[in-house]
């Protein structure tokens, strides 16, 4: 791990994943641009890893992940699926080859592997964001569902594309999306599998902003630097509410934001805000 201005590089232990460290934003890239970053044996690993890395890193506000070149991520690396059983990930995820495992076993193993990568986005504890300079596709776009946030590039467009391959579909985009866009439309998106364009998506509501082509890492950068700036543990509680009151009932709802004020008073980050109001200046929660 180096440091260098202010931008502390984390060793991931792969060139096809990169994760810096910058403003206490904790920018995460996939970097297979020859493949439009799609998923693999490599890439994929690297990411769950990196995930718990950053989530018990105090120095880091809020995570966004992105992607290399002119995509965000294709999904799965359609060239390494069907080789069997002793084909590396993400191909035995997919595979409709016959296996020597019981069937039990590869459900169980694939719903391993989608519980430490998209669940455990939807629950880190830190604010997580989706940067989208291009295309995502197929389980690319279930990873940037599980963000919290999405901004997008203008030439950006997500298609959920498991029907091209003959795939229902996988790593969550099923739960995601109705909840995002409503059931009817979220089916439509999957039976059809269109190319839905930025505008599009960001009138749906999948993304939250869009910016131009030529300013878009910049003012990606600083819509999640914003974030990361601010009351680190207040916006974790936040996010466990919001979360949970997809399932909770309004009583279970109340009674979890009255656990997370009430452990939220008398905090640092809630003294500075308090300080920082009656002084009638920002307050600065972070060094």
């Amino acid at each position: 791990m180096a440091q260098q201005n202010s931008i502390i590089e984390l060793d991931t232990g792969t060139d096809e994943l990169l994760c810096r460290i910058e403003s206490r934003v904790a920018v995460i890239t996939l970097n297979k641009p020859r493949k439009k970053n799609a998923l693999g044996d490599i890439l994929t690993p690297a990411l769950r890893r990196t995930l718990l890395m950053v989530e018990d890193d105090d120095r880091v506000g809020c995570v966004m992940i992105t992607g290399a070149g002119n995509a965000f991520c294709a999904g799965g690396d359609v060239s390494e699926m069907g080789g069997g059983p002793t084909t590396p990930e993400p191909s035995t995820e997919h595979s409709s080859e016959p296996s020597l495992k019981h069937r039990e076993e590869r459900i169980a193993e694939l719903t391993m592997k989608q519980a430490t990568l998209t669940q455990r986005l939807f629950e880190l504890d830190k604010v997580t964001i989706a940067a989208l300079p291009g295309a995502a596709a197929g389980a690319g776009v279930s990873i940037a569902l599980a963000c919290d946030l999405r901004v997008a590039s203008t030439n950006a467009f997500i298609t959920t594309a498991f029907r091209n391959i003959g795939l229902s579909g996988d790593y969550g985009g099923s739960w995601f999306l109705p909840r995002l866009i409503g059931l009817a439309k979220a089916k439509e998106l999957y039976y059809t599998s269109p190319r839905v364009d930025a505008s599009t998506c960001l009138a749906l509501g999948i993304f939250n902003q869009v910016f131009a082509e030529d300013e878009f890492q910049s003012a990606a950068f600083e819509y999640a630097k914003l974030i990361a700036q601010g009351p680190t543990q207040a916006l974790g509680r936040m996010k466990k509410n919001l979360n949970a009151s997809l399932q909770n009932n309004l009583s279970e709802s109340l009674e979890m934001e009255a656990r997370h004020l009430i452990a939220s008073a008398g905090t640092q980050e809630s003294k500075e805000a308090v300080t920082a109001f009656m002084e009638k200046r920002q307050p600065k929660f972070h060094d």
